[in-house]
């Protein structure tokens, strides 16, 4: 069993997962420690784990997992992946980036591939049908919009959204308003780099993840007509790095 660790800005995602890729559990931390570390140890048959991390990694969690592992991955730039990394600057490149064009190239092997990872900031990432990933893009996430909204502006609010609320395409009210246009905006932009990317490339899949990937879901509405399909995978990171962990066992 493979133990993946997905250490993000805000949460630490895990998964236990085997080779042939079945995800046996998952679970999502505020907070990791190598004290979780040796819990999941105690509590499952891990033989093999890989943690990837867009923060510092505490020593004391890489020194359990390296302790307790047959084969430890400490995923960084210099790691070998299973597709070619075009970036220009790949030591630059975030892990959970690269984990996801990984994990999306698995589950499409064939196909040209648009990645969109929803998280804290929103990446737009493009893999060929060859494998390789030529490179991608950056935007500010959900949270960021509203925050900076608030912080740069003098009377406007911050404003929650629930992930299940479907947006109106104006708003009768500031705080809708500040809503439609941070929610409905993210999903222009989406589906303007679906469209975009289907003048260039006329067959691709485009996958979404992300912990705010269902903001984007509910309001995106891809038409009939369209032959391309966003396609969710909530575990599309952890799944990229099993493949990773697989891929530098054998």
């Amino acid at each position: 069993m493979n133990l993946c660790i997905d250490q993000g800005n805000s949460r630490t995602k895990v998964a236990l997962m085997t080779d042939e890729g079945k995800m046996i559990n998952h679970f999502i931390y505020k907070s990791f420690s190598s004290a979780e570390v040796e819990r999941l140890f105690e509590l499952y048959p891990i033989t093999d784990s890989i943690i990837s991390s867009v923060v510092d990694i505490e020593a004391a969690v890489v020194n359990a997992l390296h302790r307790h592992s047959q084969h430890f991955v400490l995923f960084d730039h210099n790691t070998p992946v299973p597709i070619t990394n075009g970036y220009d600057t790949p030591h630059t490149l975030g892990q959970d980036r690269l984990a996801a064009a990984v994990g999306a190239k698995s589950l499409c092997p064939n196909e040209n591939l648009l990645i969109i990872d929803a998280g804290s900031a929103i990446t737009y990432d493009f893999v060929t049908d060859q494998g390789e990933y030529i490179g991608g893009n950056i935007a500010p996430g959900f949270k960021m919009r509203f925050t900076m909204l608030q912080r740069m502006t003098k009377k406007l609010p911050l404003v929650e959204v629930d992930e299940n609320e479907l947006i109106p395409l104006f708003g009768k009210n500031t705080r809708d308003a500040i809503a439609a246009g941070v929610i409905r905006g993210v999903a222009y932009e989406v589906k303007g780099y679906m469209r975009t990317l289907g003048e260039k490339v006329p067959h691709y899949k485009a996958f979404l993840t992300g912990g705010n990937a269902p903001y984007i879901l509910n309001n995106v509405r891809t038409s009939r007509t369209e032959k391309r399909e966003l396609k969710y995978e909530k575990h599309l990171v952890l799944i990229g790095l099993n493949n990773i962990l697989v891929y530098n066992k054998k």
